[in-house]
């Protein structure tokens, strides 16, 4: 039996929430019905309106997953398209090198090389720490050891041993260095 038919017409047209006329007049069963089915309608529209959000909420996120997959497996080609540039270079001087022993002109095929890489890495905010000289940083350099010495004043970088990089402004590698220390 139907909800609509366990109530006598006494009890749905005396219910406060029945009365939709505005002037206190009873509903019909047929207002009744029409009304039911209007709000049936919306309802089914509001649902269907949340299937649809839901769907395409899944399609969104699972847009976003691929495209983060593909930022991660592709991210770098870009450098590496800048990279392949420099590695012709290097194999190109080897080459060279085993056929020519014209030292000064691998020195400069090298140089330009060199040239290379630097602006290729700095094309994508790639920084490097060449800290000869300066006071030593904790945050940017790694001490290999102390030297005594009257030339600087001491905690100075008096030799680097490896150079350091940074990334965008984080540091990659710290620069790997020997600090002077009071005689």
């Amino acid at each position: 039996m139907d909800k609509e038919q366990e109530y006598s017409d006494e009890e749905l047209t005396e219910t406060p929430e029945n009365k939709a006329s505005g002037n206190g007049e009873d509903l019909s069963h047929e207002e009744l019905g029409r009304l039911l089915e209007d709000v049936r309608s919306k309802a089914d529209e509001h649902w269907d309106q949340v299937v649809r959000t839901r769907a395409e909420m899944d399609n969104l996120k699972k847009r976003h997953q691929r495209e983060l997959e593909n930022a991660h497996k592709y991210g770098l080609e870009k450098f590496v398209g800048e990279l392949l540039g420099v590695r012709d270079s290097l194999e190109l001087g080897f080459n060279a090198a085993q056929e020519n022993h014209d030292v000064e002109k691998l020195l400069e095929g090298t140089e330009l090389t060199l040239k290379m890489l630097a602006d290729a890495m700095n094309k994508f905010g790639v920084e490097q720490i060449d800290p000869e000289g300066e006071p030593f940083n904790p945050e940017l350099h790694q001490a290999m050891g102390m030297v005594p010495t009257n030339d600087v004043p001491p905690n100075t970088v008096v030799n680097v041993v490896q150079k350091g990089y940074l990334l965008n402004g984080r540091l990659v590698r710290p620069a790997m260095v020997m600090v002077s220390q009071a005689a």
